[in-house]
């Protein structure tokens, strides 16, 4: 019986074609794991942004508030006296506290991260402590900045810093990580002056930096909105061709140069106890 078998043609015929499907297979999985790292990197990206603007709003939204008469607020001082310094004080600029006169708001040097410092009547800081108050309000003051690549934020208890009273309870000074990857940090202040300019509406007149703020200050001008900026990475390397550049509010653009994908989170938060402060100076 005659037995036949694949011609040396078929054979090769047979490679070359297995060969291309092979490589078609290759460059999908490729393109898979390039889209799936991509993907992991938006949402990663995307999740951090949120929570940042997120919390960052319910934090400060309420800057500034001062209620001397809520049956809530600890009278271990006189709340009318600190009424006048917190409301004057809303935004903590250095020199502010006795206790800790380099504690305040500052402008990053040479393009480097902001550093913010908010004060408010509240039952607890940043990081959750009620800072030996069991539940009364007090006159809370927070910080936040930038660690590396960690957005950080620590409290603090105001009549503390300002002398009145010795630390009590959980007082420590320990500072808590809020998201990681975030590359920049930038803030700037909305000002408004009822009676330098006669706009009594509330509304900011100019936006400044954390430096700026001593003169504002001077000319009685308020603080009415605060205008935040973050530059946050994704996880993983992706390779973004051409890189993209970024301004993040007042400062120079720049182009990141490693394989991460980046996004820009931008908001402004409007501070109300200011602007109603200023819109009652004209009745």
């Amino acid at each position: 019986m005659r037995q036949r078998g694949f011609t040396l043609v078929e054979l090769m015929i047979s490679l070359t074609l297995g060969l291309l499907i092979s490589a078609a297979i290759v460059q999908v999985m490729v393109s898979s794991q390039v889209t799936e790292r991509l993907n992991r990197a938006v949402a990663s990206a995307q999740e951090n942004g949120r929570f940042f603007i997120s919390r960052m709003r319910s934090d400060l939204l309420i800057t500034g508030f001062y209620d001397p008469l809520s049956p809530n607020l600890s009278r271990l001082v006189d709340v009318v006296d600190e009424a006048s310094f917190l409301q004057n004080r809303p935004v903590i600029l250095p020199g502010d506290f006795i206790n800790m006169p380099a504690l305040g708001s500052e402008q990053g040097a040479n393009g480097g991260s902001d550093r913010l410092v908010v004060a408010f009547q509240g039952t607890v800081d940043c990081r959750g402590l009620q800072l030996g108050y069991n539940g009364e309000e007090f006159f809370v003051v927070n910080e936040y900045f930038l660690d590396g690549e960690e957005l950080k934020c620590r409290g603090f208890d105001g009549r503390v810093l300002r002398g009145q009273k010795a630390a009590a309870g959980n007082s420590g000074n320990t500072a808590i990580s809020l998201m990681d990857n975030v590359v920049s940090f930038q803030v700037l202040y909305g000002v408004g002056n009822s009676q330098a300019s006669g706009d009594f509406s509330g509304r900011p007149v100019s936006y400044v930096t954390a430096d700026q703020l001593p003169a504002q200050r001077a000319l009685n001008a308020g603080v009415v909105a605060i205008r935040l900026a973050a530059l946050v990475k994704g996880d993983g390397e992706v390779i973004i061709d051409p890189a993209s550049s970024f301004k993040l509010l007042n400062e120079s653009s720049f182009t990141p140069q490693d394989k991460r994908l980046y996004k820009l989170f931008e908001t402004t938060i409007s501070i109300r106890n200011i602007k109603n402060q200023l819109r009652s100076r004209k009745i």
